[in-house]
């Protein structure tokens, strides 16, 4: 599936993933469905955290956790487009990400898919605004956490992306 999706660095040369494409639109609402059919061909695919040189595997738990949590069905407007485009950007998004914090299992339900706990890191992307003559304008900068379970096989795998937040003002060049 071909993305156009890219690595920068912002003016104070923090890496940024830039989407270049809004594949999922939406004027009221995001087509779920959709995103999660997108993020099953990526199951099995598996990205190295620059910092850390973890890899981090994309899971067949995903698609249905990232489309259907909570955190996801209260989104509304921009931050549910832009977790439904982040999509295309994760691989990006987990090879840049940084500031990793553990957080021990406490979820009886989450016994052996996260045994050996959670891990939140976190990462940014951009995502283009176009303009009425269908010119990108600008982008939008967001920040993330991506939360990774540290499965009893001894694996990390991406389980969601959380906590979405515009960047209230755009680095030069974005």
């Amino acid at each position: 599936m071909e993305r156009n999706v890219s690595i920068i660095r912002d003016a104070d040369g923090h890496k940024i993933v830039l989407i270049n494409e809004i594949r999922f639109k939406g004027k009221r609402s995001i087509n779920w469905e959709e995103v999660r059919e997108y993020l099953k061909s990526l199951v099995g695919e598996f990205y190295k955290i620059a910092d850390t040189e973890d890899i981090v595997y994309i899971g067949k738990d995903l698609p249905d956790e990232y489309t259907g949590s909570e955190y996801t069905y209260g989104l509304k407007g921009t931050a549910a487009k832009a977790k439904a485009n982040a999509a295309q950007g994760l691989g990006e998004m987990l090879e840049i990400a940084a500031d990793g914090r553990f957080t021990p299992n406490r979820k009886a339900k989450h016994a052996v898919d996260a045994a050996n706990g959670w891990y939140r890191y976190e990462s940014r992307f951009a995502l283009p605004v176009y303009g009425e003559d269908g010119e990108i304008e600008r982008y939008n900068v967001f920040r993330v956490y991506m939360i990774i379970r540290h499965d009893l096989d001894g694996k990390k795998y991406l389980y969601d992306v959380i906590n979405v937040k515009k960047e209230t003002s755009n680095p030069p060049g974005c």
